[in-house]
């Protein structure tokens, strides 16, 4: 089959599309004809690697995959060839305390497809049965894709990890990423006033259709943290989303309100962060850690994406074998959305 793969970690310079073997299918595994799998973040820094990262390779990256089942494991039930299928790319692997209350994405036992294990920048990925969810026939299969790490990861950092709640007021640092464009839709859908911090006038714009009141240039104002006091009257945020890290943290805490909360789930400008404790202590801020999700999140997620409530954001589609390209895209930052490959 075609596949984009690497056979060591690096840059996009490492990566190579050709002819890869397929796996054999395992009794609880389907095999899927990949319509379309999106790009994350998590893929640049899986090729990237990090220490006690242990891949078998080469390795093919892709979380978010949407296709056709093809082939159906000796022990699978109640799906058939031909059927149209989207994947929850998280993966239990055992049963512990954490998943037996529903944390499934705190469990040591927890995997990411794409991540730990191949995903879905291939013509044919095996997943297991039990991660697979139907979805309408007026979904293209990039449609289909392009809303499923981005919105389990969403939810869980916005309605289970930070609580929103109608009528709280959220900041999103940087619009134009797969998880912020859809936590500006998540927020709005329930009620939340969403203030988006992004970098050019058409992503400013971008913003304000997916739901943000407000929208602040960075560039224009560097010292950004003073702007949302100005227009939240001096009282700050109830909710930052901050996946930057090191370049905005000290500027979060700023902007959040007392007794706020700073909710990540990426260090996009690095992992080590500096700030004034003091600002955690005098406003009684809550700095909040969030990874992937539930299955119940999952759940929840994908009503809304197959009923139209959200509807992901696509930056464009380029072909499988197009695939060092996109990396390059998410790279440089040039996108608002997701960036989708269709083998």
């Amino acid at each position: 089959m075609q596949a984009l793969f690497f056979r060591e970690h690096g840059g996009a310079e490492k990566l190579e599309f050709g002819d890869l073997y397929q796996r054999e299918l395992a009794p609880g595994e389907v095999r899927i004809k990949v319509g379309a799998c999106a790009l994350n973040h998590l893929d640049l820094w899986v090729l990237a690697g990090w220490p006690g990262l242990s891949l078998e390779m080469p390795h093919v990256g892709g979380s978010d995959i949407a296709g056709e089942i093809v082939e159906v494991g000796s022990e699978v039930r109640g799906w058939q060839t031909g059927t149209r299928v989207a994947v929850n790319p998280g993966v239990l692997t055992e049963k512990d305390e954490w998943t037996e209350r529903g944390e499934d994405s705190v469990s040591p036992g927890y995997r990411i497809i794409g991540e730990h294990r191949r995903g879905g920048f291939a013509e044919f990925v095996n997943v297991p049965a039990k991660n697979l969810v139907s979805f309408p026939d007026k979904l293209s299969f990039a449609e289909a894709s392009a809303g499923l790490l981005v919105g389990i990861t969403s939810w869980r950092m916005l309605m289970v990890r930070a609580g929103l709640k109608k009528g709280h007021t959220v900041l999103i640092v940087g619009a134009g990423g797969g998880v912020n464009s859809f936590c500006i839709q998540l927020a709005s859908h329930f009620g939340a006033e969403v203030i988006a911090l992004t970098s050019t006038e058409e992503k400013m714009a971008l913003a304000k259709q997916l739901g943000a009141q407000h929208t602040i240039n960075y560039r224009e104002e560097p010292n950004w943290s003073k702007a949302v006091w100005k227009l939240t009257e001096k009282r700050g945020v109830d909710i930052v989303v901050d996946n930057v890290g090191a370049a905005t943290m000290e500027q979060s805490l700023r902007a959040a309100a007392r007794g706020g909360a700073i909710v990540s789930v990426g260090n996009t400008s690095g992992p080590k962060v500096c700030f004034d404790n003091r600002l955690v202590c005098a406003k009684q801020l809550s700095i909040i850690g969030s990874t992937m999700g539930s299955r119940k999140d999952f759940d929840h997620v994908t009503k809304l994406l197959w009923d139209g409530s959200i509807k992901p954001v696509i930056d464009r589609e380029l072909p499988l074998a197009e695939g060092k390209r996109a990396y390059e895209i998410l790279e440089e930052g040039l996108q608002f959305g997701k960036v989708v490959l269709i083998p």
